[in-house]
């Protein structure tokens, strides 16, 4: 938020109601920051205010669709406390991630989780074609990231001891907003989707939105 594809909610529920699922998983970023980011900045762009204001309002709509939800936080969503270090500033000084937000108490945010013997974090620090394989592999587990906007695939690894897979979800950002200008000239575009893992983590597909 607030540089979503605004009919992205509406797919998440489809695919939610479609697959019957119970456990629902954030896979971050949750907020862009892109007003206070290290990128190169939209002179005619937000302020770090406005694009907060707005992200709030529009995560409302995400809060009453989904009252219960793990968040993995992102590196975006860390970009206050990255901007705190970088001035010098002690950690005690800033407001917590989640007060910053209003997260509901249904939501816990971490930077991983595992659920159904699948570890679920956003990515970071993974990139190019097969970042959801060397995250599983380096986890030695089935793994789920979102880092890698261009992705939305999912592969398997196996050996003499067990088969795991690796699966990157997409995002649901709109490429088209001033926040991902630096994108405009990459071959690659995002994969706008989600991702299903069902069979208590066994098995995993990806789901593109159609635009």
């Amino acid at each position: 938020m607030p540089f979503e594809l605004p009919n992205y909610l509406d797919f998440c529920l489809q695919i939610f109601h479609r697959c019957k699922c119970n456990t629902f998983v954030h896979i971050g970023d949750l907020v862009d920051n892109h007003a206070i980011n290290y990128h190169e900045h939209d002179p005619n762009g937000k302020s770090p205010k406005d694009e907060i204001e707005e992200a709030k309002k529009r995560l409302r709509n995400w809060y009453k669709a989904f009252p219960k939800l793990y968040l993995c936080r992102g590196n975006h969503d860390r970009m206050v406390d990255r901007k705190g270090r970088t001035e010098g500033l002690p950690e005690c000084v800033f407001r917590p991630f989640r007060e910053i937000w209003n997260l509901p108490k249904g939501w816990k945010d971490d930077f991983s989780f595992t659920l159904y013997n699948v570890i679920f974090e956003h990515g970071t620090g993974y990139s190019g074609d097969n970042a959801h394989l060397k995250a599983a592999y380096n986890n030695r587990q089935s793994t789920v990231i979102g880092h890698t906007h261009a992705h939305g695939t999912i592969g398997y690894l196996a050996n003499e001891k067990d088969c795991i897979f690796g699966m990157n979800v997409g995002c649901g950002i709109d490429r088209h907003t001033y926040a991902f200008e630096y994108g405009r000239d990459f071959k690659k575009k995002p994969i706008i989707g989600c991702g299903v893992v069902t069979d208590n983590g066994r098995f995993a597909q990806v789901f593109p939105m159609e635009l």
